[in-house]
């Protein structure tokens, strides 16, 4: 079953590689979506994909990379999507 999540995250989450970390998580996972900074210094994330695999995806995300610190993940339903193909990083 597809799935789709929305996902605000705040913390120290910008100049950590933070998108990037995300992207690789998403490409194991078989995830499609993407990934921007925000302009108060969240980020914030769109994934649409299995289930199981949005799960596993979210535990990775409230983790984190190196240098990062998760304070709050914000968790909204998404309308599962087909217009997004691969995972990108957007500016």
């Amino acid at each position: 079953m597809i799935t789709g999540r929305r996902y605000v995250v705040s913390g120290r989450v910008q100049g950590v590689g933070f998108r990037f970390f995300a992207r690789e998580a998403a490409a194991r996972e078989g995830i499609h979506g993407l990934v921007r900074n925000l302009p108060d210094g969240t980020v914030e994330l769109e994934a649409h994909g299995d289930h199981e695999a949005i799960m596993r995806f979210e535990r990775v995300i409230r983790r984190g990379p190196a240098g990062a610190r998760i304070d709050e993940v914000l968790v909204d339903p998404a309308p599962p999507s087909e217009r997004h193909h691969g995972f990108r990083i957007d500016s």
